[in-house]
């Protein structure tokens, strides 16, 4: 008997949604990824893989890209899920030829990683009972205070991303894409600590540690097609640092070409 079956996006139950009808360009990600056919895979309920700790295991060391999206414990996963897997499959076919180079599958993570914050200050102003805050902000709040930052500076940093989602957004796209990146290119220990530190002084270094870095630059290293900077995609990283607001940039660039 097969262990995981595969499902569509549509066999799914997504949870949380009716919050996120408050965050821009969620429909539009919901959207893509069902025109784009999505399979997810998922654990028979009465097998030895229908935990949290198998199901990490299997995604953390065996997810590729244009593979199933993810493999799930149970039929059913959460409206940021989906719009983190909307982003891969979307960064895949705006980058092309270049989404399997270190440069691209990072600048995918880091547009997919960076809407975090972009929904959290889109939820906290608009849908506080959302079951996404109920994790996510306190997961945030734990990486901020082991990185150093008070409930004060914790507390500044989440009305900020209220204020101004869509900067906040593009503030983390940096810092994730700036730090993978280079981490990817260091040549050694000393280069990789160096690295983390210049990060750690940007404003929003105490969320660092928040995601997987780790993952990110070990598969980057592991199957990237090219660790070489990739001019096609640094093009597009220099174009998003420029627009006045980068998400709708990449809603209107990336977004919309997909029918």
């Amino acid at each position: 008997m097969k262990q995981l079956a595969r499902y569509r996006l549509d066999e799914l139950e997504v949870l949380d949604e009716r919050s996120f009808r408050h965050v821009g360009v969620y429909q539009e990600l919901r959207g893509a990824l069902a025109s784009m056919d999505a399979q997810f895979l998922v654990a028979d309920p009465k097998g030895p893989l229908a935990a949290v700790d198998p199901v990490s295991l299997l995604n953390l060391a065996y997810w590729a890209p244009g593979g199933a999206l993810e493999v799930l414990a149970e039929p059913a996963l959460s409206a940021d899920q989906l719009a983190h897997h909307a982003w891969h499959r979307v960064a895949e076919r705006a980058l092309g030829e270049h989404a399997r180079t270190a440069d691209g599958l990072l600048l995918a993570e880091a547009v997919a990683s960076a809407f975090d914050l972009y929904a959290v200050g889109r939820l906290l102003g608009h849908a506080p009972e959302s079951e996404f805050l109920e994790t996510q902000v306190p997961a945030m709040s734990d990486a901020a205070a082991a990185a150093g930052l008070d409930e004060a500076g914790f507390e500044a940093l989440l009305q900020r991303s209220v204020a101004e989602p869509e900067a906040c957004f593009e503030l983390l796209r940096e810092l994730l894409f700036d730090t993978s990146v280079a981490l990817v290119a260091a040549p050694d220990l000393e280069a990789a600590a160096e690295v983390l530190s210049h990060a750690a002084r940007h404003p929003l270094g105490a969320l660092l540690y928040h995601y997987e870095l780790t993952t990110w630059v070990l598969f980057a290293r592991a199957y990237a097609t090219s660790l070489a900077p990739c001019p096609d995609v640094r093009a597009i990283d220099a174009e998003l640092r420029a627009a006045p607001d980068a998400m709708a940039w990449l809603e209107r660039r990336w977004l919309a070409r997909i029918s």
